[in-house]
């Protein structure tokens, strides 16, 4: 099959979608299939030396974050430059620009069209600018009628598809994990990167890794290692990110918290490999890939409440599942680093992943455009 990824965000861009995107196009050239990306401009270049496949659209970088570059409608001179015309499926990531994008060359072109609806939008309007209440109306309004236009809807797990319903959508929905490649996090000890930020080998430590802004609820995660702290003076907490929200966190954090920066997508796994439990206090999160990637490090989830944790967390068992406050979520992160609980918790983490290893996640999608073709 040759299959069309349109998408408003794609490497190097730091975020789940795109790794998601990247990973999704791995496995299935790995079967075999032509994959051809259709992502925006970045500044500071492709995804890497040997790019390809991937062609790059118009974009803007006025009045966004930088590595957030903004997808722009492409001209008729750039989109016949464009290898549209045998595309056999159309795969958007989004409802907004990249999905119109995406409809109209799948109806030009006569492809189906397939959507995965990987955010809860609702949770940044706040970008938008707009009233929250009227935002959201026409947020949802869109999301729907973009959905019905669209010949299979995906979605990374089952709170999203709750998500949908609730906001309107009745057709087909089908789900489809965000992927994670075990192979990039096995034999990994993270020693280095403990020791490149002054952390004791054996300080029970734990991370956060994403962006840094307003909708990961991150004051309330440095209120949650303030907490655990006074109850454990050993531990150490690494966060692994950047984002419009740095500079305010940083300011506001303990003395002993670290801030990394932004690192390259390649030594994510040595970061989870050094810390004992992942942290997140979002409740925004459908499936991001940090969470999945941590399980297959070996790192036990400590979660508030949010689609994400609901559908990766077995509470207890590869990890916490804890209610949105510094309160619980530093309980649950007690009970987790637990020595006699830990190693339980670790090997549970490793073996939840494995439902998400690339190959059997690209042979399901590819599965799905088999049959939408054949109808």
């Amino acid at each position: 099959m040759r299959i069309g990824f349109v998408t408003a965000t794609y490497l190097p861009s730091r975020n789940g979608v795109a790794t998601s995107t990247a990973l999704f196009a791995q496995g299935l050239r790995a079967l075999g299939h032509e994959v051809r990306i259709f992502a925006p401009m970045h500044p500071v270049g492709s995804a890497g030396p040997d790019e390809q496949g991937v062609s790059r659209l118009p974009s803007t970088t006025w009045g966004t974050p930088h590595d957030y570059p903004l997808l722009l409608w492409p001209g008729p001179r750039v989109v016949a430059r464009l290898p549209l015309t045998d595309l056999d499926i159309v795969h958007t990531m989004h409802p907004f620009l990249a999905g119109q994008l995406a409809r109209v060359w799948s109806r030009r072109f006569r492809a189906p069209l397939v959507f995965t609806a990987h955010t809860q939008y609702e949770q940044y309007l706040h970008y938008a600018r707009a009233h929250h209440r009227a935002g959201r109306s026409l947020m949802r309004s869109h999301v729907v009628a973009f959905a019905r236009l669209t010949d299979q809807v995906l979605v990374p797990g089952q709170a999203m598809a709750q998500m949908l319903r609730h906001y309107g959508y009745a057709g087909d929905i089908q789900t489809l994990p965000n992927p994670v490649d075990l192979q990039a996090h096995q034999d990994r000890n993270g020693a280095a990167v403990r020791e490149a930020h002054g952390i004791a080998p054996h300080a029970p430590l734990a991370i956060s890794l994403g962006r840094l802004a307003p909708e990961k609820n991150l004051e309330t995660l440095l209120q949650t290692y303030a907490l655990a702290r006074e109850r454990q003076p050993d531990l150490r907490l690494l966060v692994v990110g950047d984002g419009p929200s740095r500079h305010a966190l940083m300011q506001q954090a303990p003395d002993d918290v670290v801030f990394t920066g932004a690192v390259p997508h390649a030594q994510v796994p040595e970061y989870l490999a050094a810390a004992d439990v992942f942290l997140t206090a979002s409740e925004s999160e459908v499936l991001p890939m940090s969470m999945i990637e941590a399980l297959a490090s070996g790192a036990p989830l400590v979660a508030a409440r949010s689609p994400a944790a609901l559908d990766l967390i077995r509470d207890g068992v590869n990890g916490m599942l804890c209610e949105p406050t510094a309160e619980a979520l530093a309980t649950g992160l007690e009970r987790a680093l637990d020595p006699k609980r830990l190693p339980d918790l670790r090997h549970a983490a490793r073996a939840s992943a494995e439902g998400y290893e690339v190959q059997a996640r690209a042979r399901q999608l590819a599965g799905i455009y088999e049959r939408l073709l054949a109808r």
